[in-house]
């Protein structure tokens, strides 16, 4: 009897186990965890953080674990080292690993932004601001080889303007790094500078400084940043990288049909210390410049604008072919489920 006892508990005791361990993909138990590093923080990258605080994620059965790399090379090497299963970077890293000596390259299977982020600051009230406004002016604009400071020097060339220091030229700072660009700012006597959201409305709130343009909507659509994974990820998680993209995309879709103020309480838990105006005030200047592509696939005109940018920095010898770094097959896919 004791025995019996025994079997059936131990025969209940199973049949609980497999009755609440299939609770389907959003079971906090059955979730696959992702790792992904960020080159930076920033609203600039809003429909990840909505996927993230609205529970796409979960929806989809996964469960993504969130790092700041602080730099696009350090992002990259989070990926090669297997610290990161995904990288959120610009794809120009890629293609510099690419064009160099690697077995399991690091390939782009989803777009994200597909304009620069940055606003350009004055420090007094400009009316109809023209680049040329910027000639015998100081402007920081990052460090040297990063993508803000290669494309604020594109569309600084490209309106037929100078660079360099003295009368009829325009002085581009190069040599600050990009957490630390509003400080010095601040503290020197450049009358301009390229910030990203929030950081850009928070200065000029604090300090009276004006945003007088937007740098994404001069230069033209270019695949700012976009998700980056090995090859061999890929290539053995398939389905888990289409549910990735899948809650990225449905974070977009959020922003598309949801006010501001349901935008704000969607980012609020990855912006902590940022006030609901500030993120307000952050999402409208990105939805005015149209900074999200409603397509995560890449096109090979936006590749190649990539690269002539990068080229005329100086920072690229040649242009790479995009197949070498892009992979389509699983964007078109997320796109083509949600058209």
């Amino acid at each position: 009897m004791r025995k019996l006892s025994i079997l059936l508990a131990v025969f209940l005791a199973v049949i609980s186990i497999g009755f609440f361990g299939c609770g389907g993909d959003n079971n906090k138990d059955t979730l696959t965890t992702i790792r992904v590093n960020e080159v930076t923080h920033s609203i600039f990258y809003a429909p990840l953080y909505v996927a993230i605080n609205n529970g796409y994620f979960e929806e989809e059965g996964l469960k993504v674990e969130l790092t700041n790399g602080g730099g696009s090379d350090k992002s990259m090497t989070a990926v090669l080292s297997g610290d990161a299963e995904i990288g959120l970077m610009g794809p120009e890293t890629a293609i510099y690993v690419n064009q160099g000596d690697t077995n399991n390259k690091p390939v782009v299977f989803g777009q994200l932004t597909k304009r620069d982020g940055a606003f350009i600051v004055s420090k007094t009230l400009i009316e109809n601001f023209e680049l040329s406004d910027l000639v015998g002016k100081t402007i920081i604009g990052g460090r040297k080889g990063g993508m803000p400071a290669m494309t604020l020097e594109y569309i600084i060339k490209n309106a037929g303007l100078t660079i360099g220091e003295g009368a009829g030229k325009v002085n581009l700072r190069t040599d600050v790094a990009f957490n630390l660009t509003a400080s010095v700012f601040e503290s020197t006597d450049a009358e301009f500078c390229t910030l990203f959201e929030p950081t850009a409305s928070e200065v000029c709130a604090e300090k009276g400084y004006h945003i007088v343009a937007s740098v994404g909507l001069v230069s033209g659509e270019v695949p700012y940043t976009a998700f980056i994974a090995k090859q061999s990820y890929l290539k053995e998680n398939p389905v888990t990288a289409e549910k990735f993209l899948k809650a990225v995309y449905r974070g977009y879709r959020f922003l598309l049909r949801a006010n501001v103020t349901q935008i704000a309480n969607s980012l609020r838990a990855s912006f902590e210390g940022v006030s609901d105006n500030s993120l307000a005030t952050s999402i409208r200047s990105y939805v005015e410049a149209d900074a999200w592509t409603n397509n995560p696939a890449m096109t090979e005109e936006a590749f190649d604008r990539l690269q002539t940018i990068i080229m005329s920095a100086g920072e690229l010898s040649q242009k790479s072919p995009i197949t070498d770094v892009v992979d389509n097959t699983i964007a078109k896919k997320v796109y083509e489920y949600f058209a």
